[in-house]
C-alpha cells in the first residue's frame, strides 16, 4: 500500500514537473540542484558581509545573523517559487551588485537607513511584478539600448571587484593617488591574495564550486594561522528575523522622497534587466528556449523574480534574484524545476548552520576573493559593447568607469543615462531615442542637481 502511494505521488511529480518528458531523471534533477546550491552558497557567507552590522557598514547595517537567516529564508522561497510556478531549474538569492549598491550607495553614501532602503526594495519589487505580468515588460526591454545593458552589468562588476580588492586590503586609500597597493607584509592580505589564487585557479580548471570552495580553502587556512576565530558550534536553530521582518512595510510611508524614487528606480532597472538576461542565459544552455529564442513561461519565470524580490525585502534582505550559477546545475543535467526544489532543500538545511557561516562572514579577508571573481564574471559584458561606434561606447564606458571611481552605481547609471541621449542627438539618430530614455534623462539631471549632496 504505501510502495503504491509512493508511485503515484512520485508520478504526480514528474508528470508536474516534466521530468520524464524531458529527458531527465530524479537522481539527475536532484543531483543538479546540489550542484547548483555548491555554486552558489557563498552567498550565505558573503551577503552577510556586505550588510550586516559586522562589517563595513558598522552600527549603520542590519543585525549580522537576522541578515544570515533573511539570506537564506530568500533564497528558499524565491528559488521555490521559480521551481515550482516556473518550473525552471533556476535558483534565487540575493544579488550580488545589488546588495553592494544597498550597502554603500544607499545605506552609507545617502545616509538612509537600512529600515527605509529595505522598503525601496520592496517597493522595485512590486513595479518589477506589474511589469512582469503586464505587456509593460517588452516595451521597457525595448527602450533601453542594449549596449547600456551591457554597460550596467560591466559596472557593476568592477564596482563590485574594487570592494573586494579594498576588503582584502590589496588596494588602499591614499592621499597622493586616491588609492594604492597595499601592504602584502599583512597576514590579512597575504590571506586574502591565498584565497584569489585559490579561488580563480579551482574557477579556470572548471570546478562548478569554485567561490565555496575558495572560501572553505582560505576559512581553513585562517584558522590555522590564528588569522580567523573557531566556530563555537555547527549549528543552531535560525533567529533574527524578529529584528529585520516587517520592516519594510513598517518604513513604506518614508520610502517615497525624491532620493528613493532613483534608489527605487536603479534596484528595479538592475533587478529588471539582470533577471531578463540570466533566464535567458540559463534557459537557453538547458535548451528551453522557443524556437524564434523567445523564453517559455516568460511572464510566470519574470514574476517569480520579483515575487522573490518582494518577499525578500519584508523578510529582511537586498534584492533577490535568478543567479547565474544556475548554469552549473544545468550543465549537470538540470532541466526542469525539481532542479530548483532541491536546491531550496538545501538552503532549508544550511540556515541551521550560522555558527559556521558567521566566521566566515566576519572576516573581509575570506569574502574578497568571492566578490572578486563575482566582478570578473559580471565584467564579462564588456565584450559585447560595441566600442566603435562611439554613440555607443562614450555612454557605455561612463557608466562603466564612473561607478567604481564614484563608489555609486547609482552615480555611473545616472551619467550613462543622461549621455545616451546627447550623443544619439550629436550623430543625428534622435529618432531612435525612446521617450523613456528622455524622461530618465530628465529625472537624473534632478537628482545630480537636487538629490546629491
Amino acid at each position: 500500500m504505501a510502495s503504491d502511494v509512493a508511485t503515484r505521488a512520485r508520478g504526480r511529480i514528474d508528470g508536474y514537473f516534466g521530468i520524464s518528458s524531458s529527458g531527465s531523471t530524479f537522481k539527475r534533477e536532484a543531483m543538479a540542484g546540489t550542484v547548483t546550491f555548491l555554486a552558489m552558497s557563498y552567498v550565505l557567507a558573503v551577503n552577510p558581509s556586505i550588510l550586516g552590522d559586522e562589517g563595513a557598514l558598522g552600527d549603520k547595517g542590519i543585525p549580522m545573523q537576522a541578515v544570515f537567516t533573511a539570506t537564506a529564508v530568500a533564497a528558499v522561497f524565491g528559488t521555490l517559487v521559480m521551481g515550482i510556478w516556473a518550473k525552471y531549474p533556476i535558483a534565487l538569492a540575493p544579488g550580488m551588485g545589488l546588495n553592494a549598491f544597498f550597502a554603500y550607495t544607499v545605506v552609507l553614501s545617502m545616509g538612509i537607513p537600512w529600515q527605509v532602503a529595505l522598503s525601496g526594495t520592496l517597493l522595485s519589487g512590486l513595479i518589477f511584478f506589474v511589469l512582469a505580468i503586464t505587456k509593460i515588460r517588452e516595451r521597457v526591454l525595448n527602450a533601453i539600448p542594449l549596449q547600456l545593458k551591457f554597460a550596467v552589468g560591466a559596472g557593476i562588476g568592477l564596482f563590485v571587484a574594487f570592494l573586494g580588492l579594498k576588503n582584502a586590503g590589496i588596494v588602499v586609500n591614499s592621499d597622493a593617488t586616491l588609492v594604492t597597493l597595499g601592504d602584502f607584509t599583512k597576514g590579512t592580505t597575504l590571506l586574502a591574495m591565498f584565497g584569489l589564487i585559490v579561488t580563480v585557479i579551482f574557477l579556470v580548471i572548471g570546478w562548478h564550486g569554485a567561490v565555496l570552495y575558495g572560501i572553505v580553502a582560505t576559512t581553513v587556512l585562517g584558522m590555522v594561522t590564528g588569522l580567523v576565530g573557531v566556530p563555537d558550534g555547527i549549528a543552531e536553530l535560525p533567529k533574527g528575523l524578529d529584528q529585520t521582518f516587517g520592516q519594510a512595510i513598517i518604513h513604506l510611508p518614508d520610502a517615497f522622497t525624491g532620493q528613493m524614487i532613483i534608489v527605487v528606480l536603479t534596484m528595479l532597472f538592475v533587478d529588471f534587466f539582470d533577471a531578463s538576461g540570466t533566464l535567458i542565459g540559463v534557459a537557453n544552455q538547458a535548451g528551453l528556449l522557443n524556437k524564434d529564442g523567445t523564453l517559455p513561461r516568460a511572464r510566470s519565470a519574470m514574476a517569480a523574480d520579483s515575487v522573490g524580490t518582494t518577499a525578500g525585502a519584508i523578510i529582511g534582505t537586498s534584492t533577490t534574484t535568478a543567479y547565474v550559477e544556475s548554469t552549473a546545475g544545468v550543465s549537470a543535467g538540470g532541466r526542469t524545476g525539481f532542479t530548483a526544489v532541491t536546491t531550496a532543500g538545501w538552503f532549508l538545511i544550511a540556515m541551521f548552520c550560522y555558527p559556521i557561516f558567521s566566521v566566515v562572514a566576519g572576516s573581509a579577508e575570506i569574502t574578497s576573493a568571492a566578490l572578486i571573481v563575482v566582478g570578473v564574471l559580471m565584467a564579462r559584458s564588456l565584450g559585447d559593447i560595441d566600442w566603435q561606434n562611439l554613440e555607443y561606447s562614450v555612454p557605455a564606458f561612463i557608466t562603466v568607469i564612473m561607478m567604481p571611481l564614484t563608489y555609486s552605481i547609482a552615480n555611473g547609471l545616472a551619467m550613462g543615462m543622461i549621455f545616451y541621449p546627447i550623443v544619439m542627438v550629436a550623430k543625428g539618430r534622435i529618432k531612435e531615442v525612446h521617450p523613456v530614455m528622455w524622461a530618465l534623462m530628465v529625472l537624473f539631471i534632478a537628482y545630480f542637481i537636487f538629490l546629491v549632496e
